[in-house]
């Protein structure tokens, strides 16, 4: 008899799911006016929701102090299981001081409606200047992931969180895939292998070229490109998802490909986010993490190879998921095709290459990059795009 199929075990060993129930909403809603209120910020918002359904696994709440110190200093909650960001939930002092510890709190999302509730165990004080340094490693607060540490509220509230509402993603609800679905589907597709993809770019053909090395040795592909909050200069989260449909229409096997999006705001944390983002995959269902040339880096922060080197850190199969590293790839003109220096003899001026800066730069007069660079029919739709946000900046004096 034929082997039953089963995902991999979520990380701590239970997916959570923190969604309220009927009767826990009715209690909620019938306290809402009475509950003292925190306003979510995006990126705290996408935090509540990835707790909820089983993304930020073992999580059930926002961390506290114990846990907190634990992650900053070691990667690591208290118990020792591995977790490299910390998973916070800011406000000022003066409001902290307001709420009691045991009691619950409302949370309203952005735009002050009410979306989840806390359970307030703990709040306490932190060092935001030893949380740069150790998270992001540096305490220069042109880094982004810095600055929203420096220029967020100076008390950390903790406790177990419920989301009320699992609302539709207002852009992407056809590929709002949560943990209980995605690993639902990987079983019916037969996948046992599969591999998660991770990126706030669009794709191009070095992305392309890694994707598919992956799956010459893996099932599936579940390419997970991440929407929540992201710096100001990178491609809006529509434009992306238009490209991989592009992508998959034309390019891949669409029966050995999954598309979903990533609710998670980006953290810019280099290594540490690497690790970070392949638990969240792990959780998701994936078996492997594909790890490239600076993985959620920024600027000069982070070695090339840094976020590859991380994994090293952790012992065989502590985290639970295989990483596969791969190196910058390039269109090699001597072999003419995509390639790394594992693979091709070429000579550095046989290389085709064009930094993240360039391509914008070209984008935004309207020019397509190379087809060396990007399919031409992904270079069409991001070349029109951004070449019309260039122009409304230009009409408007903001940048879009």
């Amino acid at each position: 008899m034929a082997r039953q199929l089963k995902n991999i075990a979520p990380h701590g060993g239970q997916l959570i799911n923190r969604l309220a129930s009927e009767a826990q909403k009715e209690v909620f809603y019938s306290k809402a006016d009475h509950l003292p209120c925190v306003q979510l910020t995006e990126r705290s918002l996408s935090d509540l929701e990835l707790i909820a359904i089983g993304g930020f696994s073992p999580l059930t709440g926002f961390l506290g102090k114990a846990d907190y110190e634990s992650v900053v200093l070691n990667m690591r909650l208290a118990n020792g299981l591995p977790w490299s960001i910390p998973i916070t939930l800011p406000v000022t002092s003066e409001l902290a001081d307001s709420l009691n510890i045991g009691s619950l709190v409302r949370l309203n999302d952005p735009n002050g409606v009410f979306i989840g509730v806390l359970e307030l165990s703990e709040k306490y004080k932190y060092d935001k200047l030893k949380e740069a340094l150790h998270v992001y490693r540096t305490n220069e607060d042109r880094h982004p992931g810095v600055k929203v540490v420096y220029g967020q509220g100076d008390v950390y509230l903790a406790g177990d969180v419920w989301l009320l509402e699992r609302r539709p993603h207002p852009l992407f609800p056809t590929y709002q895939i949560d943990p209980v679905d995605s690993r639902e589907l990987f079983i019916q597709k037969g996948w046992r292998t599969i591999v998660g993809f991770q990126t706030r770019n669009p794709i191009h053909r070095a992305h392309e070229y890694i994707q598919k090395c992956a799956l010459e040795i893996v099932d599936g592909l579940f390419l997970h490109p991440l929407v929540g909050a992201t710096k100001s200069d990178d491609v809006p989260a529509d434009v992306r998802m238009r490209c991989y449909e592009i992508m998959l229409e034309h390019y891949f096997p669409l029966d050995r490909v999954t598309l979903a999006i990533n609710p998670a705001a980006m953290r810019y944390a280099g290594p540490r986010e690497a690790i970070f983002h392949a638990l969240i995959r792990k959780n998701y269902g994936c078996t492997h993490f594909i790890v490239g040339r600076d993985h959620a880096g920024v600027g000069d922060y982070y070695g090339t190879y840094d976020a590859q080197h991380i994994f090293y850190e952790f012992e065989d199969g502590e985290l639970g998921i295989i990483p596969l590293m791969f190196e910058h790839a390039f269109y090699c003109k001597r072999t003419q095709g995509m390639a790394t220096t594992k693979t091709s003899a070429s000579l550095p001026e046989e290389r085709v290459h064009l930094s993240g800066t360039k391509v914008r730069e070209m984008l935004r007069r309207g020019e397509c990059p190379p087809p060396e660079f990007s399919r031409p029919e992904v270079a069409a739709e991001l070349a029109k795009t951004m070449h019309k946000m260039a122009i409304e900046e230009a009409a408007t004096g903001f940048e879009i």
